[in-house]
């Protein structure tokens, strides 16, 4: 009959590496901190923000990227959009085009990515923000805006999508340092 050891080998490693700590890192071991996970070869725990992040940011661009596929498919019409802002959303040029493009699909996979934990969300903020600067540039310099679509709701939703955007990002790079996402 086998005799089990009384103290498993990784058991040893963080007992041995228990008596080596400084008090204070004990302290933090002992509330939950990361340096046992890092020992043992796990990465941090998942905090609960990460999935109401992901989860909420996923819905709120899957309203962007339904606008973009209802304008590029030509539904826009039987979305009960007028003629003249049909007209405009259609009359984007290709490299404007590329940049909204970019922008919400960009934002929408970053938010996928976030949910799997994986560290190319970072990545896919990264190019939405380009995305989100080409389509501004067009719309403030170069686009003749239908005066129905020149409001102030209009400004502080664009606003809205700067923020949301530019906030993704930050939480996704603060989650990669923290090594939340591989």
């Amino acid at each position: 009959m086998l005799r089990q050891p009384l103290i498993r080998s990784d058991k040893l490693v963080i007992l041995a590496y228990w008596v080596i700590l400084a008090p204070h890192e004990r302290v933090a071991l002992f509330q939950g901190g990361t340096h046992m996970n890092t020992i043992l070869g796990k990465g941090p725990k998942t905090p609960w923000h990460l999935w109401v992040v992901g989860i909420v940011s996923l819905l709120w661009n899957s309203g962007g990227a339904i606008s973009y596929s209802a304008t590029k498919l030509g539904m826009l019409e039987s979305a009960g959009l007028p003629s003249d802002q049909i007209a405009y959303f259609s009359s984007f040029p290709a490299w404007a085009s590329a940049f909204w493009a970019l922008g919400v699909w960009g934002c929408f996979v970053g938010s996928a990515l976030l949910l799997l934990r994986t560290k190319h969300a970072v990545t896919a903020f990264g190019i939405s923000i380009v995305g989100l600067i080409g389509v501004t540039v067009y719309q403030r310099l170069f686009a003749d805006i239908p005066e129905a679509l020149q409001t102030i709701g209009n400004d502080l939703f664009a606003a809205a999508i700067w923020v949301i955007t530019l906030g993704l990002f930050f939480y996704a790079s603060r989650m990669k340092r923290a090594g939340v996402l591989k």
